[in-house]
């Protein structure tokens, strides 16, 4: 048995098209720790879904290894199947379905005795908060309630590991919050192992450890904490009086005549701007800002969250790749 509940080294995944082989996951490597949330992060099309289902064995790998609790992902797919609960990003619950009914044909599928969903089927739907709608049909329900629905489902042959698949996409923020809290539960009561792709960047706060993905490579793989660091400078936030103005001198600083600016993002109206000292540079700033009839709002120091460190690793890959280097990964797996 091995030691990592999910692993994979070397992992490749090549699709053949029309226009050629085009590369989905590259050399990727990654050891996940049993009991552990692990997050796979990244923008669409960054690979999270292919090196997932790769993983799950659910498509064939192009080269390196991959398996779940020791079984090879490619020989051993049913020991897997038994052991892993997954629910995909496109997951559809039968709509004319009820609750239960939902319950019960997933529950057949993976072998569960009659005996076993009598126990098993009550306790899951009292976890998932849908003990009260078990007559209802799965069409009816909310957003949230069928992601909710879809986890209890995954979890009816009471599966080792759980690797969800943007399980929160397009939900209402609560929704997505009772979703983690669930998430959490089952990692501290069952020591369940989880491994979820995500595009929220927030979301990624809520794992032990978050593997950055684009174009198929980890660009970071580390504790979110430990990502976060990386970010070069400070963090200042503020909001301008001419945020398009104020964007464009930010951008070439030396028409302002300040030194120490590093990185500038946008959020909305809002900027944030990485700077290498802010006693230094606030004064400076707001007095060149002033000067062209610029004044700043809310003007603070807050602390990188990963949407920044994330953004920030993204742009220096490019700066990298363009100067005809490649970036080295931060962390290790």
């Amino acid at each position: 048995m091995s030691e990592y509940a999910i692993a994979a080294d070397g992992l490749t995944k090549v699709f053949k098209t029309r226009g050629g082989l085009v590369t989905a996951v590259s050399e990727l490597t990654l050891h996940v720790q049993p009991g552990e949330t692990f997050g796979l992060i990244g923008p669409d099309g960054a690979g999270k879904t292919t090196a997932t289902r790769v993983i799950l064995g659910l498509l064939r790998r192009s080269g390196g290894h991959s398996s779940i609790l020791g079984y090879d992902s490619m020989r051993d797919t049913y020991a897997i199947r038994e052991r892993v609960g997954y629910i995909a990003q496109q997951f559809a619950l039968p709509a004319d379905l009820t609750v239960m009914e939902n319950m019960q044909f997933f529950a057949h599928v993976q072998g569960v005795s009659p005996r076993q969903q009598k126990q098993r089927i009550p306790d899951l739907l009292a976890f998932a908060g849908l003990g009260e709608f078990t007559e209802r049909l799965a069409g009816r329900l909310s957003g949230g309630m069928k992601k909710k629905l879809a986890l209890a489902c995954s979890l009816v042959h009471e599966p080792q590991v759980v690797l969800l698949d943007e399980p929160t996409l397009g939900v209402d923020p609560v929704s997505r919050r009772e979703f983690w809290h669930l998430l959490g539960k089952l990692r501290a009561e069952k020591g369940l192992t989880i491994l979820v792709c995500t595009p929220y960047m927030d979301e990624a706060e809520r794992c032990n450890r978050v593997g950055l993905m684009v174009n198929g490579r980890f660009i970071a793989y580390d504790t979110p904490k430990a990502i976060k660091r990386q970010v070069n400078g400070r963090l200042l936030e503020f909001t301008p009086s001419d945020t398009p103005n104020t964007l464009a001198l930010l951008q070439n600083p030396s028409r302002l005549g300040v030194d120490g600016i590093l990185e500038v993002q946008t959020y909305g109206a809002m900027l944030h701007l990485f700077v290498d000292d802010p006693a230094l540079r606030v004064p400076q700033l707001t007095a060149a800002l002033s000067a062209q009839g610029i004044t700043l709002d809310g003007l603070r120091e807050i602390e990188p969250r990963m949407e920044e460190a994330f953004i920030s690793l993204i742009r220096r890959q490019e700066e990298e790749r363009v100067d005809g280097k490649r970036l080295s990964v931060v962390g290790t797996a």
